[in-house]
């Protein structure tokens, strides 16, 4: 016989939906980590709307939208979309990128209520 505990375990995540995602991240800045190391972090602005930085890079200006239950992101210089199932897991956001074949996970590390602080040719602006 299983334990209940056991039975949990084995589950896989259930992955969030636009409204839940939209309530986790709203007003939040989030920073990611891949396999260990810090990787970039998004700011979630209102209507939708995001800032992405990989680590030591420029901010980039995007949005994001729900489709077929993924988490999909467009940026000002990549149109492609970029969908991710994301979960909650310890507390924390974890997302699994879909498209690439790889399943590039990233994993919360850090929030901030504050805006994320960007490099490149547009501090200040």
């Amino acid at each position: 016989m299983l334990l209940p505990t056991a039975l949990a375990a084995a589950e896989p995540p259930v992955p969030l939906t636009g409204a839940e995602f939209e309530a986790y991240t709203r007003g939040k800045t989030l920073t990611f980590s891949q396999r260990g190391e810090v990787y970039g972090a998004e700011q979630y602005l209102p209507g939708r709307k995001v800032r992405w930085a990989f680590k030591g890079d420029v901010c980039r200006d995007g949005s994001w939208y729900e489709e077929a239950g993924l988490i999909c992101f467009t940026y000002t210089y990549d149109p492609t979309p970029q969908c991710w199932n994301f979960w909650r897991q310890d507390g924390r956001l974890t997302g699994l990128f879909i498209g690439d074949g790889s399943g590039s996970e990233l994993s919360e590390v850090a929030q901030s209520p504050d805006p994320l602080a960007c490099a490149g040719p547009d501090v200040g602006v």
